[in-house]
């Protein structure tokens, strides 16, 4: 078992590659470009296109090495029958989830703005999963499958850093996976959310998991 060393905050990060996912938390269109439901929100998604081009490097060298690679999408049925009401109404929006945007229905499966933005697009081989939470473990097969890959390790990358990737952080720790998140290649609406929450993960020692840098790990992989 070839053991490898990443540098990381609070200390080092250790992993096993063949025991290794990158997972890529919500870089769909809804979220990341201009017409899609973030933007609607009042949100600039200049924040979030930050996190592509160093996130396309990791993705290209992480398929290279030949690590499990995994892409996360939230959206929910067209009959929204996995969405709560509660979520829908919740901050008495114009636009909903559901209603028809500039890209098709809001964070509906299947509608333009709900895939993932090109320059990050899965592979046909690649993983996929559809979830309806901010999670990804949540109401999901990821640990099943994770499982059944004998997956220990999790490098994650995604948007946005105090949400979707915060909570899927959260939720792996407790089911003992070891976490590494990367700090350019996640990120916010709101540059002061995204450190807080980064400072949270590592806080106490590593509470959650660790924080470290695209260039740092990448090194680490070569």
């Amino acid at each position: 078992m070839s053991i490898k060393t990443s540098l990381a905050k609070p200390y080092n990060f250790q992993y096993n590659p063949q025991e290794t996912a990158l997972l890529l938390i919500d870089f769909q269109r809804d979220f990341l470009l201009p017409d899609g439901f973030g933007a609607s929100l009042g949100n600039n998604t200049e924040y979030l296109q930050k996190a592509v081009k160093p996130t396309q490097r990791v993705l290209q060298e992480c398929r290279s090495y030949g690590l499990l690679i995994i892409h996360t999408r939230e959206g929910h049925k067209p009959d929204l029958s996995d969405c709560p009401e509660s979520k829908r109404q919740r901050g008495n929006l114009k636009k909903k989830i559901g209603d028809v945007g500039p890209m098709g229905r809001i964070l509906i499966r299947g509608e333009y703005g709900h895939g993932i933005i090109d320059d990050l697009a899965p592979l046909p081989k690649e993983l996929v999963i559809d979830k309806s939470g901010k999670g990804a473990f949540y109401a999901t097969v990821l640990d099943e499958q994770l499982k059944e890959r004998n997956i220990k390790y999790l490098v994650i990358v995604g948007v946005t850093t105090e949400v979707c990737v915060e909570s899927t952080v959260r939720e792996a720790n407790d089911r003992a996976y070891e976490v590494l998140v990367l700090d350019n290649c996640v990120a916010s609406y709101n540059q002061d959310f995204h450190e807080d929450t980064l400072r949270k993960i590592s806080s106490q020692n590593g509470i959650f998991g660790w924080i470290g840098n695209s260039e740092d790990f990448l090194k680490s992989l070569r």
